[in-house]
């Protein structure tokens, strides 16, 4: 599908991101548009994947995962691909970024204690391929969005 995004389509996620269970209606009646239209639209942003789903924002910390740790990652040869799908698989991994620089990986992930975290740690280097870890733990979440403005 080929459908161009335009200012509408915006709007409607600009608001989505302030609220995802608003109801269509009531993002209708802020944007001065039919609630048949919002329905299509948000529909066609779900067929074109700029929205992949609906989720809440939820204080992780609150849960008990008060330990969140940026680990880089350099591997072995071409198997990059293999092991980053791998690392995503992990329920406490919330980010994994394929990067330039020293390292080749970048990992964010969430643990509820320094036990944990070094069980992963450990888990990750017996990964055959894995060369090394750099590990660093979050002192202060300063800011923590899961998306940008638009």
């Amino acid at each position: 599908m080929t459908s161009k995004i335009d200012d509408l389509d915006l709007k409607i996620i600009r608001e989505l991101q302030k609220d995802a269970r608003q109801s269509y209606r009531d993002i209708a009646e802020r944007l001065k548009i039919a609630e048949g239209t919002v329905y299509n639209r948000v529909n066609k942003l779900l067929e074109l994947g700029v929205i992949k789903r609906f989720i809440p924002d939820i204080d992780f910390s609150k849960l008990g995962y008060d330990l969140v740790a940026i680990l880089g990652l350099m591997v072995e040869g071409g198997h990059l691909p293999e092991i980053e799908k791998k690392i995503s698989k992990e329920g406490n991994v919330s980010a994994v970024y394929d990067v330039t620089g020293e390292y080749d990986a970048i990992i964010v992930a969430k643990f509820k204690d320094r036990g944990a975290l070094n069980k992963f740690v450990k888990k990750l280097l017996s990964v055959p391929n894995v060369k090394r870890t750099y590990t660093m733990v979050v002192l202060n979440v300063m800011k923590e969005e899961h998306g940008i403005e638009i």
